[in-house]
């Protein structure tokens, strides 16, 4: 029998980056994976001459985030990141702007200018109360904003409050929107990163750009990866209220997610395993400290890393804490349906690069990926993606037919243009960020035993929280003994 140094438990986005950041320590890996497919909601596939993403994605935090420290640290290649963008919200009047500092607020005709001073003043006052160090993730939005608000405005916070949480504004915390909006902006230095990994020498190739790099004109991407090369200024707090800008640094990797997917396993050394449709039955423990999995057979380590969904371990593993399992009870799950179609022209109504937002009634986030790259969709034609957080106790038919139902009604000549549509449904991240939304810890009972992925960690969303959470958990290993 084989063993390993570590096995990794799924082959998502988290499994994917433990893999690969533990076997640049120096370390062989096995990552098991039940489906047939590598990079859970982090990849691409065809539909109909269409290139569709596992979800509509925006990458957050690229200047100084986790995704960009463990690409600076540990990927050998890199993917090309388009600028994401603007936020926009649409309503039957208007199409504007998300405003993201009190400047943009003033001019958010969207909303009546009594609510938007309310919002300013409620804005002010979280910023303030965060910039001391007190914790508002207690606090409803709900409960934070100003009462009398018109049902707009109330629509309107519901809807960002969704899209940050998965949940409504009385489920989300107003800590949350501060951290979602990149009011607060959680910033990883290099220094900072050597610090809590307690750095040596990876075993990693000299970084090189994608081979896209030299087949793009590079005015097409130059502008967000200048940023993400250069050493950025920190805001004060004023200075932040009054000029943020929430898309600062986000990007889209040109060639959809798969490009991301792909950076990541041609960056894997052969030190590590993958092994597909193959399902993993228990973990196995020895005197309380890991000891390898049964799967198709059984598969020998001293050091598991799990990143499935931590509210199954207390199947996969025998005897857990009583406690222990009831806090992993609390994780809350969203779930969303994305909507994609493929236009058999370029409409003139999408004809931007970033999001918008249709925030009354049945609240869509929807995007024009093939704007940031054409080969997405057939020549001369166009790939929207609607996404929508659904309600997990309605039926899936019922949900569907209602976005559709949405979608049309906010763009009533769509429908005649349609010549490809596709839909799934998923749990975007494998933990909600509530109010009384309970996360796991990256540490175990289990010695040895580790948890990472979208559910040990609450910053940020997607991608750029799975990477959140492989940071601490190389801190975390390193720490206990177990990274170098």
């Amino acid at each position: 029998m084989k063993k390993y140094d570590v096995i990794v438990v799924g082959a998502g986005i988290s499994g994917l980056l433990a893999a690969l950041t533990l076997s640049k320590h120096g370390k062989t890996v096995l990552v098991l994976e039940k489906s047939q497919h590598l990079g859970g909601n982090c990849n691409s596939y065809m539909v109909d001459g269409y290139q569709v993403d596992t979800g509509a994605h925006a990458i957050t935090h690229l200047i100084e985030g986790p995704l960009k420290r463990l690409m600076d640290n540990y990927f050998d290649y890199l993917p090309v990141f388009e600028d994401y963008g603007h936020y926009y919200i649409r309503t039957e009047n208007y199409f504007t702007r998300v405003p993201s500092n009190l400047k943009d607020f003033v001019t958010f005709d969207v909303l009546p200018r009594k609510d938007r001073v309310l919002l300013s003043q409620t804005l002010t006052k979280a910023f303030t109360l965060s910039s001391f160090g007190i914790d508002l993730s207690s606090q409803s939005v709900y409960n934070f904003l100003p009462k009398g608000l018109s049902k707009d405005t109330y629509d309107f916070v519901d809807t960002i409050s969704a899209f940050l949480s998965g949940r409504s504004m009385k489920e989300t915390s107003a800590q949350r929107v501060l951290s979602g909006s990149s009011f607060v902006r959680d910033s990883i230095t290099q220094e900072q990163f050597d610090a809590m990994i307690g750095r040596m020498d990876l075993k990693k190739s000299p970084s090189t750009e994608s081979i896209l790099a030299s087949i793009l004109p590079y005015h097409l991407h130059a502008s967000l990866q200048s940023r993400m090369t250069k050493v950025t200024q920190p805001f004060t707090s004023l200075e932040r209220l009054a000029t943020n800008d929430v898309n600062y640094s986000q990007g889209y990797p040109r060639k959809g997610l798969k490009a991301l997917l792909n950076a990541i396993l041609y960056s894997l050394p052969e030190t590590v395993e993958i092994k597909t449709e193959c399902e993993v039955n228990s973990i196995l423990v020895q005197d309380g400290k890991a000891s390898g999995v049964e799967a198709d057979e059984i598969y020998s380590s001293n050091l598991v890393v799990y990143t499935g969904f931590a509210t199954e371990l207390p199947r996969l593993v025998k005897d857990l804490p009583q406690e222990y399992t009831a806090n992993l009870g609390g994780i809350a799950h969203s779930k969303s349906l994305t909507i994609w179609l493929g236009m058999e022209k370029e409409l003139p109504e999408f004809k931007y690069t970033g999001s918008e937002i249709w925030f009354k009634d049945f609240a869509y986030w929807a995007t024009p990926i093939s704007n940031y790259d054409p080969s997405l969709a057939p020549k001369d034609k166009q790939l929207i993606g609607f996404s929508f957080v659904i309600d997990e106790n309605e039926r899936e038919e019922h949900e569907t037919k209602k976005a559709y139902d949405m979608i049309f009604r906010a763009h009533p000549n769509l429908e005649s243009h349609i010549e490809m549509q596709h839909e799934q449904i998923m749990i975007p991240e494998k933990a909600a960020v509530t109010i009384n939304g309970k996360f796991a810890d990256i540490r175990t009972p289990v010695r040895n035993l580790y948890v990472a992925g979208t559910d040990t960690d609450k910053r940020s969303m997607g991608i750029t929280r799975a990477s959140y959470s492989i940071i601490e958990l190389l801190k975390i290993l390193n720490e206990d003994g177990n990274l170098h």
